[in-house]
């Protein structure tokens, strides 16, 4: 278990895809008149602290999307880093898909003697951080 940890410096993040991303029933809505597309308009929204920094753009009709988009944030006493995978809808809200909290403490102990971390995060998004 990761202890508690404040980050205090520069953040630079790149998302480069997801993989098998599932629509949920909500997000199949809106298919009221035509079969349900199993596709999705997916975007990752990017929080330290449930604080937005940013988000990536709405890749269309798409399980598998990669973005490739990198995020710098110069972060202040941070505590964990959040990715937030949604669903872009026409209408209303955007439909929440998944998630993955990632603790500044559990990053700077996988990064121990490397200058960056490179991983799949919950088998949905792989990133890129420096620190």
């Amino acid at each position: 278990m990761a202890t508690t940890m404040r980050f205090n410096g520069y953040l630079k993040l790149k998302i480069r895809e997801a993989v098998n991303l599932q629509p949920t029933r909500w997000s199949q809505r809106h298919s009221v008149f035509k079969k349900p597309s199993n596709l999705l308009d997916p975007y990752i929204a990017v929080n330290v602290d449930e604080c937005r920094i940013g988000q990536t753009s709405i890749k269309h009709r798409t399980n598998k999307p990669t973005f490739n988009e990198e995020f710098d944030i110069n972060v202040n006493d941070g505590n964990k880093l959040e990715l937030l995978v949604f669903h872009d809808t026409p209408i209303g809200y955007d439909d929440f898909v998944a998630n993955c909290n990632i603790s500044f403490a559990d990053l700077h102990e996988k990064m121990r003697a490397k200058d960056k971390f490179e991983d799949w995060v919950s088998h949905v998004v792989i990133y890129h951080v420096l620190m």
